[in-house]
């Protein structure tokens, strides 16, 4: 009894912030569901025949930004580390990143077919390092300069020779340029910036909804009028300027979203979801590997997108995603992966 009163604190009690836990959940499963519906219309959000086109493109920047959020409040939330405890922080997310990058690099070696997100992620962590002891004041005026900025940049990368060559292909695969750090620093600033600014805080939280509303309004919006320059473009994984204002805005908005229902009693009716959001490692390369073994062993190929989509794996995939984290939060705790994760960084920087 007292085992299981500990791991429902451990998810339920204050050092955990559900609305946090939530939006990851909400992440994770709409990237599962990028993966492996067949969306082929764009969202239109007065076609609900359209809807679930918005977890494509959308859910990845939500985890990028709730990366940021993390990392954030890892390094002391409204009030950053200093001195020693900062380098220690430091210290810990570049082994955390190291490890990130490995896991991704074994996930792309499945050869499913998916962009993996963790080499990219891991990049967008030592990018943040610099960072960690900024304000708020500094962290979200910078994370706005960077969305209306490095889209400009982006497309004169993605024009250089070498990612047409073998090479730039490979290397493609190893940073996650599916996921471009350039651009994409900017939704891990953003989620810094709001965990600095207090986002455990109702005020925080009406204005990250706000701000997230108008943004994702004015960047779809604007994106109707788009040209062929792909710079301006709100097309997901474009990393055009108007997808960046806009995702950017939804995933913030979804953030606060998340904060203001976990305010109320429905956090016990998500607390399933609010459990992957507490493992979201685990979850995110749990579907991978099932459905390496599965695509492995029922076609014979795990590179076969079509044929492992018409399997029509969505609903069985995530109910035993939500099942297993639910159980493993209640009956075990840690996920395994973030266990994994955060007893080597601490490992490795204890003399610090």
């Amino acid at each position: 009894m007292t085992w299981l009163r500990s791991r429902w604190e451990r998810l339920n009690g204050p050092q955990r912030i559900g609305g946090v836990d939530l939006a990851r959940g909400l992440a994770v499963l709409g990237m599962i569901a990028a993966h492996l519906l067949w969306i082929t219309e764009p969202f239109d959000w007065t076609d609900a025949a359209t809807w679930i086109a918005v977890v494509d493109g959308r859910s990845s920047i939500l985890f990028a930004t709730l990366a940021g959020v993390s990392i954030g409040l890892v390094t002391g939330g409204r009030a950053p580390l200093t001195g020693r405890g900062l380098t220690t922080a430091r210290l810990r997310l570049v082994v955390r990143a190291i490890l990130l990058w490995i896991i991704g690099i074994v996930l792309i070696l499945t050869g499913v077919p998916v962009f993996v997100i963790l080499p990219a992620y891991a990049i967008l962590f030592l990018l943040a390092l610099p960072l960690l002891a900024l304000p708020a004041r500094v962290v979200l005026p910078l994370a706005g300069g960077l969305a209306l900025v490095m889209p400009f940049v982006q497309v004169w990368l993605d024009e250089l020779p070498f990612w047409r060559t073998v090479a730039g292909h490979d290397v493609g695969l190893l940073i996650g340029w599916h996921y471009p750090f350039p651009v994409w620093i900017a939704f891990v600033v953003a989620g810094l910036g709001v965990a600095r600014a207090g986002v455990t805080r109702l005020k925080v939280q009406g204005w990250m909804l706000a701000a997230g509303a108008v943004l994702a309004f004015a960047g779809y919006s604007l994106g109707v009028f788009e040209d062929e320059a792909s710079v301006w473009s709100a097309d997901p994984h474009s990393s055009g300027l108007f997808e960046v204002i806009g995702s950017g805005g939804f995933a913030l908005a979804v953030i606060a979203a998340s904060l203001l229902v976990c305010r109320t009693v429905l956090t016990w009716l998500v607390l399933p979801l609010r459990a992957v959001g507490a493992m979201p490692l685990t979850a995110y390369v749990a579907q991978i590997v099932a459905w390496a073994i599965v695509a492995a062993s029922v076609l014979g190929d795990t590179g076969d997108l079509a044929g492992f989509r018409d399997l029509e794996p969505f609903w069985p995939l995530t109910l035993t995603v939500l099942v297993a984290c639910t159980a493993w939060a209640l009956v075990i705790g840690r996920g395994p992966l973030e266990w994994f994760t955060d007893t080597s960084s601490r490992a490795l920087t204890r003399s610090r």
